[in-house]
């Protein structure tokens, strides 16, 4: 039989109708499609898919399970090494990472992998209750900051070790990013849910409303009886522009505003926490967060949306699958520009005008792209004399996020980068004893497949700390 050149097509909903609401866009494989993508797979001996995967998937052994037809076998294959397969095959990458090592893809497309994966992990997720793993307690006790991919994920290899692991969650629902960062029309918070409940079945504590740095220290949860700490606390803290118009109404770090859409449900017509909905609405940045928080603006009844980005469509970092998905439902792209000012009406006659303080618009300027910088992507140069302005009622920042500097302040002999990120070797220990830290809070705002990698990372280094202890 010839191999299709071609990756089967994820179904959709068609843009005009998912645009305004918040189901998930991508429908899922049907049997015979998952079966039939991984067909494509070649099953290569030396494997390089599984080197482009951050925790180190067996990709070629679980196709080769779900050829079969097999999808039992496949989630079994899979989840001897990732906590988060359905997670994973919603939010990760694929195309830079597994589908970019895959060798069907130097003269065709890719295997699908990521569309396998969650096949598989819905498949499994659809059936009856997860049996409970047999496990024998070891007697230590472990405690993680931070219920994110890499909080879950080194709760979840510790537990499967016997540690006693409790998860304190600083927000009151536990998953991190995967909850009040991606919206529910890319990963249903039904799906984290599960995960979670998950853990806690397999003897994991998660305590949530538990800000560690301010309601408990690092200190106090060795005082506790824990052996080891692993700090996975994320990269909450938002960045801005630090233009003129910051502070007006109707400015949000994209953060704050997906925050409140995802986590506090401000698209209810009667929400406890409020959003501004419709009008016209700009986001400024161009990565996954930036597509987030505009695809979430559009759906909460935006009239029009822009993503302003001062570099070309070339430098975008947000996957192209978000990004064409935002373009078919009508988002705008300004690109090669640059925010300068924010506007706000102001009258000065009458300070008691409820339409004070409030956005009117946006100042831009065009750019042009010069000589490439420290990362090889070319510097955006302002146009002089390029100035315009953009009519808008929001705009929202999403320029990337940093590290809460609490846990630092609060934990003696700490080490942190000059960007606030947690210090670790290549064991994911930090400068304190016993203390490991991985993901976001390490390397600022990155992959969930990545801060997984950190989370296994420092699980394993973390056992054999504790075993060579005893």
């Amino acid at each position: 039989m010839p191999i299709d050149p071609k990756k089967h097509e994820m179904p959709t909903q068609a843009p005009e109708v998912r645009a305004h609401n918040f189901s998930e866009v991508a429908l899922g494989y049907t049997r015979e499609m998952a079966i039939a993508e991984a067909q494509r797979c070649l099953n290569c001996k030396n494997m390089p898919c599984v080197e482009g995967c951050p925790v180190n998937v067996n990709i070629p052994g679980f196709i080769s399970r779900m050829k079969e037809g097999d999808f039992e076998g496949a989630i079994f294959v899979i989840s001897r090494t990732s906590t988060l397969p359905a997670v994973c095959g919603r939010v990760c990458p694929q195309e830079t990472q597994c589908e970019a090592k895959c060798t069907m893809g130097i003269k065709f497309e890719p295997v699908g992998i990521g569309r396998l994966e969650r096949f598989a992990a819905d498949w499994y997720n659809s059936q009856s209750e997860h049996p409970v793993i047999p496990i024998e307690p070891n007697g230590h006790r472990v405690a993680v900051v931070g219920s994110g991919p890499s909080g879950l994920t080194c709760a979840g290899d510790l537990a499967r070790l016997g540690y006693k692991v409790t998860v304190y969650e600083a927000l009151h629902t536990a998953g991190g990013v995967l909850v009040y960062g991606i919206p529910e029309f890319r990963l249903p918070k039904s799906i984290v849910a599960r995960e979670v409940a998950t853990l806690k079945k397999n003897g994991v504590d998660i305590e949530t409303n538990v800000v560690i740095g301010k309601t408990l220290t690092v200190d106090e949860l060795f005082e506790m009886g824990n052996e080891a700490v692993f700090i996975g606390s994320g990269a909450g803290l938002p960045n801005f522009m630090n233009i003129p118009g910051e502070s007006l109404k109707g400015v949000y770090s994209a953060n704050e505003f997906l925050t409140r859409s995802n986590l506090m449900k401000a698209y209810l017509e009667d929400p406890v926490t409020p959003i501004m909905k419709g009008g016209r609405v700009a986001v400024v940045g161009g990565g996954n967060v930036a597509m987030d928080a505009a695809r979430t603006a559009l759906r909460l009844g935006a009239e029009k949306v822009y993503i302003v980005y001062r570099r070309s469509m070339e430098e975008l970092p947000a996957r192209r699958e978000e990004v064409e998905h935002a373009m078919e439902e009508g988002i705008e792209f300004r690109l090669l520009n640059n925010p300068v000012e924010i506007l706000g009406y102001s009258n000065p006659d009458d300070p008691r005008d409820p339409k004070n303080g409030f956005v009117t618009g946006m100042k831009c300027i065009r750019m042009q792209l010069g000589e490439p910088d420290a990362k090889g992507r070319r510097r955006p140069v302002p146009i002089e004399g390029s100035e315009f302005t953009l009519s808008l009622d929001t705009v929202i920042m999403a320029i990337g996020t940093s590290p809460n500097p609490l846990i630092k302040n609060t934990t003696k002999g700490l080490e942190v980068n000059s960007h606030g990120g947690i210090i670790v070797n290549e064991a994911g220990l930090t400068s304190r004893e016993g203390v490991y830290a991985g993901g976001d809070a390490v390397t600022g705002a990155a992959t969930v497949i990545s801060a997984m990698g950190a989370g296994k990372l420092a699980a394993k280094s973390i056992h054999e700390y504790l075993s060579g202890k005893h």
